[in-house]
Parts: structure tokens; C-alpha cells; sequence
């Protein structure tokens, strides 16, 4: 089965064409390195949560809108051995994020169920 890393991050409303730019720089790293698919999401019907929810998990300000991303990848395999190639790509290492990474959250998930 296939293997996911996902983000959820705030990214200041006004940066939004900086995140895409920023996104199609990084998403491009991701396939070459042999990602099957790579999807960006811009918060458009994000509630507030009675006891937490997707702004609160990121601390994201009035001026931020939730975006979040997942890569496909073939395996677990595939995608430790893509982000150890990814981290010393120079391409990766220059670049700027157009948001506070320190709030970011990311995980890896073992797609336990795909219909």
C-alpha cells in the first residue's frame, strides 16, 4: 500500500501566491524524487472547533488561512529514501518558506484503507 506525509500549516492570507510559488519549487523535488502525487489545499471552509480544530493545531492568526498538503508515495521505502536525497538537495536547502515552519505539523501515515 501506498505511504502519506501530510502538513497542515497557517500561512498569512497575503502570502498566498508566495505558498504556491513556494509549493511548485518543493512539489517538484517530491516527484523527482518518486513521489506519485503531490496536492496542495488553501483553507476555504475551516470551522472553529468547540474543543479544537484544524486553526487552533497551528496557532493560526486571524490574518492566516489553513493550508494544507499530503505526497503519495509507492511505500514507506520510497519515501524515507526520497527525503534523505530531498534534505541535501541545495534546491531544498536555499529555499524560503512563506510561512512560520516552527508551527507546521507534518506526519507520516500507513494508508491502511483505500477504496
Amino acid at each position: 500500500m501506498s505511504y502519506i506525509d501530510m502538513t497542515v500549516m497557517a500561512v498569512p492570507t497575503a502570502n498566498k501566491d508566495a505558498y504556491l510559488e513556494h509549493a511548485r519549487k518543493v512539489d517538484v523535488l517530491f516527484k523527482e524524487a518518486g513521489a506519485l502525487s503531490v496536492t496542495e489545499a488553501w483553507g476555504d471552509d475551516v470551522p472553529d472547533g468547540k474543543v479544537t480544530d484544524f486553526k487552533r493545531a497551528v496557532q493560526a492568526t486571524a490574518d492566516e488561512t489553513v493550508a494544507i498538503g499530503w505526497i503519495t508515495w509507492p511505500d514507506k521505502a520510497v519515501r524515507d529514501a526520497a527525503w534523505e536525497k530531498i534534505m541535501q538537495d541545495e534546491r531544498m536547502r536555499n529555499m524560503d518558506m512563506p510561512y512560520d515552519g516552527k508551527r507546521m505539523i507534518y506526519g507520516g501515515f500507513a494508508v491502511v484503507l483505500e477504496v
